[in-house]
């Protein structure tokens, strides 16, 4: 059970971290929402929540990343730009920082949800502006270089929450299917890709390369 000084230094550490939920909260104004999680009471744990665009209240209970944090300390610290919705159907793109005490347990989480609905009809212009089509359609367009882990690790939590779902939780089937996809799609040419894939699924490298033959 924690004693009252881890309490004392959780507490403190939660209450630095709501200075910087409030602050990044009213730096984007109308465009992202900033959320801390008290993970300590799962049951009530917004503690804060700034530029509110989900709806949500203080005291709410945390989300199901949030509960996967609770129960695995070994969860990625950071899940980086997935994508979401808002309670409306506004698309969203989020992030969600996991911060731990001195013991090595999570105690909070800093999300941010950014409305990127308000962001489409720019991003469509440029898309236009940039779009680029093979001379000849029948052949596969060129390979600059090798995926890097930063896009394998958008596909994994992409894949994920498009099953509403988080990478350590998806059923074996899912890992399976999800290996396979990468596989295909040239994710395992990069350095230590298996390790990362192994790492994000919660599996082993064995795992990830009998998934993926």
């Amino acid at each position: 059970m924690e004693g009252p000084e881890e309490y004392d230094a959780d507490e403190h550490l939660i209450q630095e971290a709501e200075k910087i939920a409030v602050a990044l909260g009213r730096m984007f104004p109308g465009l992202c929402e900033v959320v801390l999680h008290d993970l300590r009471d799962p049951g009530h744990a917004i503690r804060a929540i700034e530029n509110n665009l989900s709806g949500r209240q203080v005291g709410d209970a945390a989300t199901e990343l949030g509960l996967a944090r609770i129960a695995d300390p070994d969860y990625p610290g950071v899940v980086q730009n997935y994508p979401n919705r808002f309670p409306d159907g506004r698309p969203a793109k989020s992030t969600s920082i996991g911060i731990k005490n001195r013991a090595g347990d999570y105690v909070a989480a800093l999300c941010l949800n950014l409305d990127v609905s308000v962001l489409s009809p720019v991003a469509l212009t440029l898309g236009r502006l940039v779009a680029t089509g093979p001379e000849h359609p029948g052949e596969p367009p060129e390979s600059l270089g090798d995926r890097t882990a930063r896009e394998l690790r958008t596909a994994v939590e992409s894949y994920a929450a498009r099953s509403g779902s988080t990478p350590r939780s998806l059923s074996r089937d899912a890992k399976r299917e999800l290996v396979r996809s990468l596989h295909r799609d040239g994710y395992f040419a990069s350095r230590d890709a298996a390790r990362t894939i192994a790492d994000l699924l919660g599996i082993s490298r064995a795992t990830v390369y009998n998934y993926a033959g």
